[in-house]
């Protein structure tokens, strides 16, 4: 466990009893001086926990997928949860990139009903509730952490308004890939939008960079119905 003197203090933080201070007339180490003002150099130091914090996490999630005492279930669950945790390494890795060099991420060909399917596995080990999953070979030209990122809003929203059944499905219609969830909810429009609209848009600006629509309408049962649509690229 990383101790709480190791952790970075916000910009303009008062100082903390029992903080190592400088002996008076001595110049002050950089080193003692952990309320930095500058606000990106404690960002940058947040995330270095973090990712600390993740290597950890992933080390001893890995040492108990191949350990021989848990079962079959289990095993998938840590495996799961170790993808979670690499895409989260991902992301934190992307934000990192884009401060020091913002440039969008370029495009890779991706096999997005392979993509889905793993977070819907992790969602479905997760969830109380029922999660169904189908699908056909489907690619598209896409950053698959944009991908990851949008897939995750839209399955949060709809086992987050749930009452008890969520489907996904992705498959290829005419010239588009098509991921469609389904929940059986109350449906847009009722109660508060809240996080909701908040990570539609996040949705709807991560597929517009790849010049994909997202669809919001009514389904069979009786939620919501989120299709985010991407050029197809046909596979092989």
């Amino acid at each position: 466990m990383i101790s709480a003197q190791a952790r970075s203090s916000p910009p303009h933080a008062p100082a903390r009893p029992g903080r190592v201070a400088a002996t008076t007339g001595a110049p002050q180490s950089p080193l003692l001086d952990t309320d930095s003002c500058d606000p990106t150099l404690w960002r940058r130091r947040i995330r270095h926990d973090i990712r600390h914090e993740l290597g950890t996490i992933i080390m001893l999630a890995s040492a108990v997928a191949v350990s021989d005492d848990i079962g079959p279930v289990s095993r998938e669950r840590v495996e799961a949860l170790l993808g979670e945790t690499r895409w989260l390494d991902h992301l934190l890795r992307q934000l990192d990139a884009e401060e020091e060099a913002p440039v969008p991420a370029g495009p890779e060909r991706v096999r997005v009903d392979r993509l889905v399917g793993e977070i819907a596995a992790g969602l479905r080990l997760a969830s109380p509730r029922r999660v169904s999953y189908t699908a056909d070979p489907a690619w598209a030209h896409i950053d698959p952490l944009a991908l990851w990122r949008a897939v995750r809003n839209v399955l949060d929203n709809a086992h987050r308004i749930a009452r008890d059944r969520v489907e996904v499905r992705v498959g290829v219609e005419a010239d588009w890939t098509v991921v469609q969830v389904d929940d059986d909810g109350p449906g847009f429009g009722s109660g508060s939008a809240g996080l909701a609209s908040l990570g539609l848009g996040i949705v709807g600006d991560l597929v517009a960079e790849y010049d994909g629509l997202i669809e919001i309408r009514g389904c069979e049962l009786g939620g919501a119905r989120v299709r985010i649509l991407l050029p197809s690229s046909d596979g092989p």
